[in-house]
């Protein structure tokens, strides 16, 4: 299998590069790169530098994911879901987490915070029409094909 090439680069000396924790792992593990240790109170949230930026190439994006292992022993999360960097961003990569526990969370430089998987996407152009195909399912949606 081919593997895309893409460019990184260490903006502080400490920073560790994403990296697969198994042969067929989709996304790679993001690592905090801080000065001090971060604590994140209960409901709060911050965003936990990584020290590193990438330049994707054009027509890619990197998905940056919660840890399942974060978020179901310690409450930490996306703050937004799922963050997108696009193929034009240079800056810092950031991991925006909330600490969805009751309990404050601290973050040591070096942990892994999230994971980040490198995607293929496309640009569309609308076509507005004035009907849509015909499908079984129709408009049924939200709760519509079951539990």
């Amino acid at each position: 299998m081919d593997k895309l090439q893409v460019k990184i680069k260490k903006l502080r000396k400490n920073a560790i590069l994403p990296e697969y924790q198994t042969e067929h792992s989709a996304g790679m593990d993001l690592h905090a790169c801080l000065d001090a240790p971060m604590t994140i109170p209960s409901m709060g949230r911050a965003m936990v530098p990584t020290g590193i930026a990438i330049e994707l190439p054009i027509g890619f994006e990197a998905q940056v994911r919660a840890r399942s292992g974060l978020s179901i022993k310690h409450g930490i999360t996306m703050a937004n879901g799922i963050g997108t960097v696009d193929s034009d961003y240079r800056g810092e990569l950031g991991v925006l987490v909330v600490n969805l526990s009751d309990e404050p969370f601290t973050i040591e430089s070096g942990m892994r915070i999230a994971q980040m998987v490198i995607a293929r996407f496309e640009h569309i152009d609308w076509d507005e029409v004035e009907n849509l195909s015909d499908t079984k399912r129709g408009t049924g949606g939200y709760g519509s094909t079951g539990h």
